[in-house]
């Protein structure tokens, strides 16, 4: 097995089991050390404490956090035990989720904003308590953990699936911004088996789908290597990956009829033929400027 993280520092949150516990065995097992983070993780006898004891068995180097992703001031606490413990942190794994389904007639908003919580400021969150030290050291890989029900939807999950796609966003943002600083952002949209998917698919199904299968594309995503700004799909030992497009659609341009010529040209507008995947939201600003023939030099950086 290669060791290419070797060295390097990892913070993987809900560790604790399911594609968390395998994610942190695999960057175990490519030299990394790993911060084992899970709600109350620090409780004796804590699923999360086995995990760390699981990577030592390995040969490996592990600490656990029982800190709650939701709080910002124990992710601060969290980060700033991982740099006592090792000097820095290289690595961060937003992968703490739950589920809270039902369909959106019968969803309290309560379960809304729950899921919103952990999901999004919990990766918020996390990202904040290490960006700093990043930043200084000009170095830093940050993976996100989104999924086909936001990407694509999927019935009975408008939260989930609203809190998965607003983790692209800010991948795509902080991509960006963490560029000139060496930190590369990406996101990962798994397909795996674990607590959060019991009773969704047959057992024979589920089989195929093993967490451990899907951690290799994390590993590719956080190495010295890894690209940035990618979705990458992973599940069943298969990799895919997903793109926000823009098509060229047509230039219309106002007047009394507009609405009506937009609604009559709608198939043309949503032809794929020739789209593109934009470099940033500025991209759509510069296309729809040039196809009305108007100035598209503007600084982008001043229009944000």
């Amino acid at each position: 097995m290669s060791q290419h993280l070797q060295g390097k520092v990892a913070i993987v949150t809900g560790a604790g089991g399911g594609l968390g516990r395998a994610h942190a065995l695999e960057l175990a097992r490519h030299g990394a050390r790993v911060l084992v983070n899970d709600l109350h993780g620090d409780r004796e006898g804590s699923s999360a404490a086995r995990v760390v004891e699981e990577i030592r068995r390995l040969g490996g180097e592990a600490i656990v956090d029982g800190g709650d992703v939701t709080d910002y001031a124990q992710m601060e606490a969290m980060v700033a035990k991982a740099v006592d413990t090792w000097g820095r942190v290289d690595i961060l794994v937003n992968n703490a989720g739950i589920l809270r389904d039902k369909s959106f007639a019968k969803m309290p908003l309560d379960d809304f904003r729950l899921v919103f919580d952990v999901h999004v400021m919990g990766a918020v969150h996390c990202s904040k308590a290490v960006w700093e030290t990043m930043r200084a050291r000009n170095h830093g890989r940050i993976v996100m953990t989104t999924s086909s029900s936001g990407l694509y939807g999927n019935f009975g999950q408008a939260n989930y699936g609203a809190a998965k796609m607003a983790l692209v966003g800010l991948m795509q943002t902080l991509a960006l911004e963490g560029a000139r600083h060496g930190i590369r952002v990406n996101c990962l949209a798994p397909s795996a088996a674990t607590g959060m998917t019991e009773g969704v698919l047959p057992h024979e199904t589920l089989m195929g789908l093993a967490p451990e299968k899907v951690s290799p594309g994390l590993v590719a995503l956080v190495g010295d290597d890894a690209p940035t700004r990618m979705i990458l799909l992973a599940g069943a030992g298969s990799f895919e990956c997903a793109h926000v497009t823009m098509t060229r659609g047509v230039f219309i341009g106002g007047g009394d009829d507009a609405a009506d010529e937009v609604r009559g040209r709608l198939d043309e507008i949503r032809s794929r033929e020739g789209e593109m995947v934009p470099a940033s939201g500025w991209e759509q600003y510069r296309l729809e400027l040039a196809k009305a023939g108007l100035d598209t030099e503007a600084d982008a950086d001043a229009a944000a």
